[in-house]
């Protein structure tokens, strides 16, 4: 994921800022990592340089 995406991404939940996380980057992108939404606290995993932005499923 390239650091340019943090500014158009925001929570697929409640539209808010997401928060970035490195674990891992080279020059180019981030790796590895996570992002998180500071208004309603939903964390998305990026692996292999993907960031996972699909809501969490709630199992009833």
């Amino acid at each position: 994921m390239k650091h340019s995406l943090m500014d158009i991404l925001c929570c697929p939940v409640c539209k808010g800022d997401l928060v970035l996380h490195v674990d891992t980057e080279n020059d180019k992108e981030i790796l590895e990592g996570s992002l998180n939404c500071a208004a309603c606290g939903v964390d998305y995993p990026i692996h292999e340089g993907i960031p996972n932005l699909l809501p969490p499923t709630h199992k009833s």
